[in-house]
């Protein structure tokens, strides 16, 4: 069905949405051709290297999940994936914790970015039960007996009868389907965001992401009045 549209204004919700999409992520903010100079710090490249981690994470937890809870346990294939897992669940936290310092350090909920902040925050915390229920599916002796540990934590907050972490059953499926669409979609919003308000500058930083947006139509609109180019 086509939208609708009374006096100029489009009134179904689809339009008002696109509408809204539109005006909150325009195409020059979600796919940028350039970035701010000062991206070329060390201390930005975390972010990126947190997600290319996470990444691996997921792909190599793919094909975990696939051959089930046993199989690292008896083919020298899976125990390499499994290595490979733990390994990149290591170096995404390691990541991750280095991002969020810098971030800290930099203020970087200035310019209306709390809620990038927020979403990079909860994305940490969300990781930290995934990679909890991750330790009790090893099943060895160290996370059968971390199990009890926890779940009599669990018992005096009184959570435990539905988050029983001595079933495996039940921690694989939150492990392999819920925790990780959680962080999966704290991160893509988080990601949004950064899109939406720009990389934060630093604190000594002169020139906003405004100011730099400004240079760029000024460049573009010269190099068109100079024939050198077309802004269609």
């Amino acid at each position: 069905m086509s939208a609708e549209q009374s006096g100029g204004r489009i009134v179904s919700w689809t339009g008002r949405l696109r509408e809204w999409s539109l005006e909150k992520l325009p195409p020059e903010k979600l796919l940028p051709e350039n970035q701010p100079s000062y991206v070329a710090s060390w201390i930005y490249v975390f972010g990126m290297a947190s997600i290319a981690a996470l990444g691996y994470v997921i792909v190599s937890g793919f094909v975990l999940a696939l051959n089930g809870p046993v199989w690292y346990h008896v083919s020298a294939f899976g125990h390499f994936i499994n290595s490979t897992h733990l390994w990149s669940v290591e170096l995404f936290f390691m990541f991750m914790v280095i991002h969020l310092w810098g971030k800290f350090w930099m203020a970087s909920w200035r310019g209306g970015r709390a809620l990038t902040w927020i979403t990079g925050v909860l994305a940490f915390v969300v990781s930290i039960v995934t990679a909890f229920t991750g330790y009790l599916l090893q099943t060895n002796f160290d996370s059968e007996w971390i199990a009890f540990q926890a779940k009599d934590a669990l018992n005096a907050v009184g959570i435990g009868a539905w988050f029983n972490v001595d079933d495996l059953g039940q921690i694989l499926m939150w492990h392999i389907v819920l925790l990780p669409l959680g962080v999966g979609a704290v991160v893509v919003m988080h990601v949004l965001l950064v899109r939406a308000h720009g990389v934060v500058p630093p604190l000594e930083a002169a020139e906003t992401d405004a100011q730099l947006r400004d240079i760029q139509l000024r460049d573009a609109a010269g190099t068109f009045e100079t024939g050198e180019g077309d802004l269609s």
